[in-house]
């Protein structure tokens, strides 16, 4: 039988891919003229390693105990006999190949290289089979033909194995690019909530923007005032929920009887005072966010529910036999050590490592000093905005001062502080360092605060330090109330307070306040 066939150059032409050609091929020598072995190694891309399609270990071309090597090395064929091959060379993968041949066969093997442009090296050609049969092949005049086209569409295929490497790879670098630019499009627009230029509100902003691109829960850490929240608005409105609800709750505002209920809802009649269903805050954040905030303060009990919650995507409302699903992105904060409270038993590792799928830090004001500056006007272009105020600036020896200060309230104490010196700076001027500096002191205000503090009492005449403090906090109280015409919303902004903590100590100091 002959190799100049059409049938087989057809079925060679057709093959699809690389190794489909080589098998064909491999296929179609066999047949022809009965050969009991037929094998093609392909050379890898850096050119050093020469790999069988059947999936055997690679051999190096630099090793020299193997045929493969000396024929790639010498640019022509090699023949050997196999029972020579057997003594004379030692490479275990290659004995496994001829292992099962007959010692008397003799063994050949052609190296093969593209047959136009830059001839590059493609791979072996091996065959065994007894002398007279190998005489026979060469005589084919078909076999010269069969080597050629084997080695064209080999070529061939390489070559656009090569060319789909190179586009795939621009088009990986030109998607990383564009995802690059994307990001960094997204961490500027973050600028205007999350302020600052620091390097580690930058860092943050660009991390803000990864978490987003996933559904990984959040666990924001930082010190109380430092925006934990803002982060948290942040996630949600950058990430594929955006169009979904953000639900927030502060799990230390909220009784430790009552968390459970406002989380998971309740069924009509569940507890006293139950007098309808509620759909709970797992159920309200379906297909949105669910920011919890001052998680460190979620009894152990609510832990192990939430986790469950977290793990199933299911929980069950007080009262009800039926589960609910909901689907739901999870962002939690603290300003709490939760690895302390790991090792004193008072939150659950499991929980925790579920949480902080991906962290993140926010770093203490007094980390990023070069970030004041820049707060601080927009702190006052915000009250002038909110107090129809015409435009103040801020003097360098104010600003200065500002630097210089401890804010152990991170950025909420400087806000409140600004709109504090903001309220005190008359209308026209700008923002003095004096417009910062605490009330006078207790002695000097006789005319508002209480009769036992008048000036004549100095402070040595004290008994009582705690009603001395009581009357101090309900002299300072008074005081803001006054400046912001009894808003309680106001006065609480000004002194760092919730609303209700001041309702609460308006009510205990009975003072009469609208």
């Amino acid at each position: 039988m002959s190799l100049d066939g059409m049938s087989i150059a057809l079925a060679m032409v057709a093959s699809p891919q690389a190794h489909e050609l080589r098998a064909r091929g491999c296929g179609a020598l066999r047949d022809a003229h009965g050969l009991p072995w037929v094998q093609c190694l392909a050379l890898d891309d850096s050119g050093r390693w020469l790999t069988p399609d059947e999936g055997e270990a690679a051999l190096a071309c630099d090793d020299f105990r193997h045929p493969y090597a000396h024929a790639i090395h010498r640019g022509k064929p090699v023949r050997l006999g196999l029972g020579d091959a057997r003594s004379r060379l030692d490479h275990p993968d290659f004995q496994g190949h001829v292992s099962t041949l007959p010692g008397h066969l003799q063994l050949e093997v052609r190296p093969l290289r593209a047959v136009d442009g830059a001839r590059e090296w493609l791979g072996v050609l091996a065959f065994a089979a007894s002398e007279t049969t190998l005489g026979e092949l060469h005589d084919d005049p078909g076999f010269a033909h069969f080597e050629t086209l084997l080695c064209h569409l080999w070529a061939r295929h390489s070559r656009h194995l090569d060319e789909r490497r190179q586009r795939a790879r621009l088009s990986d670098s030109l998607s990383k690019l564009n995802d690059g630019a994307r990001r960094e499009s997204l961490s500027r627009k973050l600028a205007d909530d999350i302020l600052g230029e620091s390097a580690t509100i930058v860092s943050l902003r660009q991390q803000i923007v990864r978490a987003a691109e996933t559904s990984l829960a959040v666990l924001v850490q930082g010190e109380t005032g430092s925006g934990k929240d803002l982060v948290a608005h942040a996630l949600h409105r950058l990430s594929a929920r955006a169009g979904g609800p953000f639900v927030a709750l502060n799990c230390a505002a909220i009784p430790e009887t009552l968390l459970e209920s406002e989380l998971f809802g309740h069924a009509r009649g569940a507890f006293s005072g139950a007098d309808k269903a509620r759909t709970g805050l797992l159920g309200e954040a379906d297909g949105g966010t669910l920011f919890l905030d001052e998680i460190g303060d979620m009894p152990l009990a609510l832990q192990a529910k939430l986790l469950r919650v977290l793990e199933s995507g299911r929980y069950r409302a007080l009262g009800e036999s039926e589960e609910r699903r909901s689907d739901l992105r999870l962002v939690a904060a603290t300003h709490q050590p939760l690895r302390e409270h790991i090792r004193d038993g008072r939150f659950r590792a499991d929980l925790f490592y579920r949480l902080s799928q991906f962290p993140l830090t926010l770093s203490a004001l007094s980390e990023r000093r070069e970030d004041i500056a820049m707060l601080a006007e927009a702190f006052v272009a915000d009250f002038c905005r909110r107090e129809g105020r015409d435009d103040m600036g801020i003097t360098p020896a104010a600003l200065r001062l500002l630097r210089e200060r401890d804010y152990p309230g991170n950025v909420r104490e400087l806000k409140n502080l600004i709109d504090y010196a903001c309220a005190m700076t008359p209308l026209g001027d700008d923002i003095e360092a004096l417009h910062f500096m605490p009330p006078p002191a207790i002695a000097n205000q006789a005319a508002s605060a209480p009769a036992r503090m008048d000036t004549a009492e100095s402070a040595t005449s004290i008994s009582d330090l705690r009603q001395a403090l009581r009357d101090y906090e309900a002299w300072l109280i008074r005081e803001r109330l006054s400046r912001f015409d009894g808003n309680r919303s106001l006065a609480a902004q000004s002194l760092g307070l919730p609303k209700r903590t001041l309702a609460h100590k308006c009510q205990q100091l009975e003072l009469d306040a609208k």
